[in-house]
């Protein structure tokens, strides 16, 4: 758990080891996998969760979906900070700030 800190532009965030994002072919979907816990994102967390690399800043994520869906970044940002610190609270992402 974060402990209450807050994700933010700056934040990195990443799978810990024991959760696993990948295809699931029995249920043609993309699932969210942790020990005795299954998460089935819709397709807007889909999109956030495939850009979520360890290397990729909050920023950095928000920027490439704002291109390919042509939105604003803020609206983009708002949604995005929204779904990882849900997802980060719930222990399936964890996060650090990107160093100098």
């Amino acid at each position: 758990m974060t402990g209450g800190a807050r994700i933010d532009g700056g934040s990195v965030p990443h799978l810990p080891r024991h959760v696993k994002f990948r295809f699931d072919e029995t249920r043609k979907q993309w699932v969210l996998l942790a020990p005795e816990r299954l998460l089935l994102p819709d397709h807007i967390a889909v999109e956030i969760l495939q850009r979520v690399d360890g290397q990729r800043s909050v920023d950095e994520i928000v920027g490439l979906l704002a291109e390919k869906f042509e939105a604003s970044r803020e609206e983009i940002a708002a949604d995005v900070l929204a779904m990882l610190q849900d997802l980060i609270e719930k222990g399936y992402l964890g996060h650090g700030d990107r160093g100098p």
